[in-house]
Order: structure tokens, then C-alpha cells, then sequence
């Protein structure tokens, strides 16, 4: 491990510094904290994503007991380079970045669009992976997700209209319980003040959405061939990428789990946090 890194320990998720590493011929942002030892957690985030979008708790409790570190895709927040427009590349890239920060083996969080990836990053280098978490998130060609963005538009565009983040509308139900845990988690991001990542730009957004499209539409992987244990979360409710994905991953996955959320959507994890958090330290520790 590079040590220059390991350095990032006892700090909270709104202080650890944004950070840079050279790969894949550009540089690439990335937070690192926890603990100097043990297998690093990667964290993959969704569509439109920076480093600040990462839930505070969720990465404070996981990096209590190991290495975390968030990373920026390509082109997004304060990364260089242009956005990729397929899954694949954004895979390449994170394997690219992981070998860069001097890890031989990671476990790999994704949530939604980085769930996407995360099974990419596998399939593609297998030994490289011990453990992974899907939340959120979908197999290739699975259920409507190359219609993330018709149903994203209108919803982005209600909380213009209303003064809202859109993932208020996006991530979570419009019952009581969702609600309050949107304002909650919309607070959360809130919480660091200073070294905030660069917002993503329109460009940037707009392919990552041609990535999620070109995902829903190309044929289905041989999902058989990962071998290694998965936790699968999701609410039950999940609008964006439909929670019948994540019963396919669990049903196609050899070795998986499945957790999901009642009266939770796409972001059923940030919802549920603690209780996801439990599960979570329990399935990395097993």
C-alpha cells in the first residue's frame, strides 16, 4: 500500500482530504480513510455523482474497522479526462485506479450506476476482488434500466420547479417515512464545509446517462462466473433502476445474499443506514 495514503485514518468522511492519483493517463479524485490495514473497500457511486455524494454515515461506519476509499469516475467532480461512455471503460479505469493506489486486492461497494461497474470490474479481474456489495443497481440488459432517464427527466425537473435536490424525488418514497429520510440524507451531504469536490458538469452527466442506456440495452453477462461472496441491498420500491434487478443479480449470483428495504427506494441503503451498515460490517467481516 502506498503510504502516502494509509496516513488518512481517524478522520471523519467531511474532513478527509480530496486527494489525487495518476492512472489511466489522467488523474483521478479519490477520499481515503479508516484503518492503515485490512482488504481496502472501494466505493463506486451513482449517475451524476461526486465525492460529496457519498453518504457520511455509511462511509464513517465502514471505515471504523478498514481502509475506505471514494473515488471519482473519469471526468466527473475533480477527476480529469472526459467522461466514459460505456460501462467497460469506467471499469478499466477503476482497475486502473486500484492498482495505482498499490492495492492487490479490494473489496468493491457500487451503488447503482458504480454497481454497474463493480460487476464489470470482476468480471473482468477476477482475482482482484475478494468481496462485493450491489445496491441499487442492475445486471447488464436488465429491467428498464435504459429507461433510467425517461423516468429520471420529469423527477429532475420537479425538483427544479420545487427547489429540491432531485434525489428527494428519485431516491426515496413519497410516503411519510421517505420523506424524512430524504430530508435526512440531503442533510448529511450537507455536513462538509470545506475542500468540497468540483459539481459534475452537463457534459459529464449526460454521457454517464448514455453509459446507464448503452448497460440496459447490451446482452446479459455471465454473471455464473462470479464466484466470489455478494451482498445485494435495495429498497423495495426502487423506481430508478427497478428492484426486479436486484432479485435477478441475487437469483444469478452463485454466492449472494439479498437484503431489501420496505418502503425504500433507489436509495434504500442511505434510508436504512444503519441497518444496511450492520449487514454490511457482518458480510466483509464473515
Amino acid at each position: 500500500m502506498n503510504m502516502s495514503i494509509a496516513r488518512t485514518n481517524r478522520i471523519e468522511w467531511k474532513d478527509a482530504p480530496t486527494r489525487s492519483v495518476d492512472a489511466a493517463g489522467t488523474k483521478f479524485a479519490y477520499r481515503q480513510l479508516g484503518s492503515v490495514s485490512g482488504v481496502p473497500l472501494i466505493l463506486l457511486n451513482h449517475w451524476g455523482a461526486t465525492l460529496d455524494n457519498f453518504d457520511p454515515r455509511i462511509v464513517d461506519g465502514l471505515a471504523a474497522t478498514r481502509p475506505v476509499v471514494a473515488i471519482n469516475s473519469r471526468g466527473v467532480g475533480a477527476s480529469g479526462g472526459g467522461a466514459p461512455l460505456t460501462v467497460a471503460e469506467m471499469a478499466l479505469d477503476a482497475i486502473a485506479v486500484i492498482r495505482a493506489l498499490g492495492f492487490a486486492e479490494v473489496d468493491l461497494l457500487g451503488f447503482s450506476l458504480g454497481g454497474f461497474v463493480a460487476q464489470d470490474i470482476v468480471l473482468k479481474q477476477p482475482g482482484l476482488v475478494r468481496k462485493l456489495i450491489l445496491t441499487g443497481t442492475g445486471p447488464a440488459g436488465g429491467t428498464g434500466i435504459d429507461k433510467v432517464g425517461a423516468v429520471s427527466w420529469p423527477l429532475i425537473l420537479k425538483g427544479l420547479l420545487t427547489f429540491r435536490d432531485p434525489k428527494f424525488y428519485l431516491f426515496f418514497t413519497s410516503t411519510a417515512n421517505g420523506r424524512r429520510a430524504a430530508k435526512a440524507f440531503l442533510e448529511r451531504l450537507r455536513e462538509r464545509q470545506a475542500d468540497r469536490d468540483k459539481p459534475i458538469t452537463l457534459a459529464a452527466f449526460l454521457r454517464q446517462l448514455k453509459a446507464i442506456k448503452a448497460w440496459g440495452r447490451q446482452p446479459r453477462q455471465d454473471l455464473g462466473a462470479i464466484r466470489i461472496p455478494v451482498l445485494v441491498a435495495n429498497g423495495d420500491n426502487d423506481i430508478m433502476v427497478p428492484t426486479a434487478n436486484s432479485l435477478d443479480l441475487a437469483r444469478r449470483l452463485p454466492n449472494s445474499e439479498l437484503d431489501l428495504y420496505e418502503d425504500a427506494g433507489h436509495g434504500g441503503i442511505f434510508q436504512h443506514h444503519e441497518a444496511f451498515l450492520r449487514k454490511a460490517l457482518e458480510f466483509l467481516a464473515s
